[in-house]
């Protein structure tokens, strides 16, 4: 399992702290993305600056991606496949709970291309779509 984790992170160019494998295994059990808060209540003795900046890293190298779902933190998750340094390939959308406050990716639906008009040039694009999970509504 480590050397799973150890070559994640040689693949991507992150080199292997003992901080970063713990943060990697952690993202791998979670089935919603994260926020720093999260890692430092299950990190709890761990420096909030070393969580971030391994956040920080890994989103750079193209590890996870970031999700602004309007709860007012920054979530994390891990990206698909064939993300880069460069580019994320991972425009899906996601779904925010509004009860238990958990973000979702929903990889299988795409954000289209949208045409913009000539001379802008978009920087970001994140569609977050707004109701209840499965655990929440049974």
């Amino acid at each position: 399992m480590l050397q799973d984790l150890d070559k994640t992170l040689h693949q991507k160019g992150i080199r292997p702290t003992a901080m970063r494998l713990l943060v990697l295994d952690y993202l791998l059990k979670q089935s919603a993305a994260v926020s720093l808060s999260d890692l430092e209540t299950y990190f709890h003795r761990a420096d909030r600056i070393t969580l971030y900046r391994s956040l920080k890293t890994f989103e750079e190298k193209g590890l996870v991606h970031s999700i602004d779902d309007g709860s007012g933190a920054v979530k994390y998750a891990l990206c698909p496949d064939g993300c880069s340094p460069q580019e994320h390939h991972d425009l899906h959308v996601h779904f925010f709970c509004t009860r238990c406050r958990e973000t979702f990716c929903l990889p299988k639906s795409r954000i289209p291309d949208i045409a913009l008009p000539e001379g802008f040039s978009a920087g970001e694009v994140n569609l977050v779509m707004k109701g209840t999970c499965n655990t929440c509504r049974g």
